[in-house]
């Protein structure tokens, strides 16, 4: 799907320094003369959906990408030495926290405090969209951190030391605001304000906005799976079928007006390509496949390798483990395979922020799990794979998608793989290689599939299965941050585990 109508003066309102709440600590008392506290709305909510856009298409793929071994690097690059060790500290993808709430929330909370001086405008809208995209944050908090601020965040100066809420509550919470905003943007005010191209994302349309929501919500459950909640998870559901709304049917994209100028393009595409010139970044040479991936794609057949991945400078599809003491020869980014052209399109390519093949592989599970009647699991799963093929564009998609699943391979074909579960989740492993990446590496903690990942030599046998609070938030925050050691990030699993 594309952004329809959109206005390119959206960068300038993206980066200019009249929006408030953008930039700022989200715990600043003092008023900034450069960077006012008086927006609105209309100038707020293009902000937030940016912010996460990047953040989530950004920093969260690139981790989920390698703790879930879809990348590595060569042996010609020294850098990214941290996946290889799994050295988790208390600064390491620190932006994933602090983006959330110094940017992302801070925002969203100004939208839904946001009240129309004259009174003449209702915002019930944007407040919609707002709930919508706090609910599809804080669930990575939780994921990523387990307890997190909620109740007490992002009042500024009113409190500048919020205490930290158990991540079950906030789960649940978080899921009833979900079910509220899908209600809202079903049952809006006859006067409320349409965002139209302000909102990036769907351009003020509710109905999607409110699939968007159940989608969300539906992942949540799905989580919930393990932790003896059926009943809780089978009433959420009905309410999700209540609502009539459904699931997301279109991938869901954000795009302001990207474009191929400085901080303009697609923030995916822009960590590989630099603007304008079009010449490759230095993530975009020390970025390349791992061994795992390209040889479970040859052995399965699998179109889309050619998507996902390019082919080496020295020719073939060839990746490689995850390491810092590869050998030089035929393991250099020129010998390796990089990012592949069903991933990067050009700088001006949507931003992806959840595809559709993820719905229908969440709703196949659900089906699997009892969750959801009246579907069936192994239609929604090849249309799953059908999706997947169809957003990378390998060629005659449909065709090709029906080819690879019908082949007697276990967790590819349907009907050839025992556990069902276990080929969702694989299949899940591919399609969402390189978007959502973040959700491959979550999973992982949660089902421990895709089975048989391999965990780099210098990792001392041991996956991380969360992230620790970054340094910055334990020295603002001391007295209510929970405790934490360096084993936590390893043995301290989330409460859905």
């Amino acid at each position: 799907m594309k952004a329809k109508n959109i206005i390119k003066s959206t960068f300038i309102l993206l980066s200019t320094s009249i929006i408030s709440l953008s930039c700022s600590d989200y715990l600043d008392v003092n008023d900034n003369p450069n960077n006012p506290p008086i927006s609105t709305p209309e100038l707020t909510l293009p902000v937030a959906q940016q912010a996460l856009a990047q953040l989530n298409g950004t920093t969260m793929m690139y981790l989920g990408q390698y703790l879930s071994v879809n990348w590595a690097t060569p042996s010609n690059w020294s850098t990214n030495q941290e996946f290889s060790r799994y050295n988790i500290t208390s600064t390491f993808y620190s932006t994933i926290f602090e983006t959330s709430y110094l940017s992302i929330m801070k925002n969203l909370t100004y939208i839904d405090t946001y009240e129309d001086p004259t009174g003449a405008v209702d915002y019930s809208t944007y407040k919609a969209i707002s709930a919508t995209i706090k609910g599809f944050q804080y669930q990575y908090l939780v994921d990523l951190y387990g307890d997190i601020p909620f109740t007490e965040a992002n009042q500024r100066g009113d409190n500048l030391t919020p205490a930290y809420d158990n991540a079950e509550t906030v789960y649940k919470n978080v899921i009833d605001q979900l079910s509220t905003a899908a209600s809202l943007a079903l049952n809006l005010p006859e006067n409320a304000e349409d965002p139209g191209t302000q909102d990036i994302i769907f351009q003020g349309d509710m109905s999607r906005w409110a699939s968007f929501a159940n989608t969300i919500k539906l992942r949540m459950l799905v989580r919930l799976s393990n932790t003896g909640q059926e009943q809780y998870i089978l009433d959420q559901i009905a309410l999700i079928n209540a609502n009539g709304a459904g699931y997301i049917t279109e991938n869901v994209i954000a795009n302001p007006g990207y474009s191929d100028n400085l901080e303009k393009q697609n923030p995916f595409y822009g960590y590989f390509v630099s603007p304008s010139t079009g010449i490759q970044t230095s993530r975009g040479d020390y970025t390349v496949a791992s061994e795992n991936a390209i040889t479970f794609l040859t052995n399965s057949n699998d179109n889309r390798l050619e998507r996902l991945y390019a082919e080496s400078a020295n020719g073939g599809y060839k990746g490689t483990v995850q390491s810092t003491s590869l050998a030089g020869t035929g393991f250099t980014s020129s010998d390796l395979s990089k990012v592949g052209p069903g991933l990067l399109v050009d700088s001006a390519q949507d931003q992806t922020i959840m595809l559709v093949s993820e719905s229908l592989l969440l709703q196949a599970e659900a089906v699997v799990r009892g969750y959801i009647t009246g579907s069936n699991a192994e239609t929604l799963y090849n249309d799953a794979i059908t999706e997947s093929f169809i957003y990378l564009n390998v060629d005659d998609a449909e065709t090709a998608a029906v080819a690879y699943y019908t082949q007697d391979i276990e967790n590819v074909s349907w009907e050839d793989s025992n556990d069902k579960i276990e080929a969702i989740i694989t299949q899940k492993w591919v399609a969402l290689n390189g978007t959502s990446s973040i959700e491959l590496w979550i999973e992982l903690t949660r089902t421990g599939f895709p089975a048989n990942l391999p965990l780099p030599a210098e990792s001392d046998g041991l996956r991380p299965v969360r992230l620790l609070y970054p340094q910055s938030e334990v020295a603002r925050n001391s007295n209510n941050v929970p405790s934490q050691t360096a084993q936590d990030a390893f043995t301290d699993n989330p409460f859905w585990k």
